[in-house]
């Protein structure tokens, strides 16, 4: 299983399923992480945590324990 959390700076993947739960899954969901998101790590910030994204044609930032709850298949 990869996750988010996993993919490297500059790499792109797709979205395939959250295994979060209750409110930590809606949270992912409503930043728009939903099944089928292309996503681009653009970085990571010096100390490893948060990750930049682009989804959707917008920044996000993420914290690596919500990225890990993010299953990904890389591009």
């Amino acid at each position: 299983m990869t996750t988010l959390r996993d993919i490297p700076v500059g790499s792109s993947c797709t979205v395939k399923s959250l295994t979060g739960t209750g409110a930590v899954k809606r949270r992912i969901m409503d930043m728009g992480l939903t099944k089928g998101a292309k996503v681009t790590v653009v970085k990571v910030a010096p100390l490893g945590d948060p990750l930049e994204l682009n989804v959707r044609g917008y920044e996000l930032s993420i914290r690596k324990d919500e990225a890990e709850k993010v299953e990904v298949e890389p591009a």
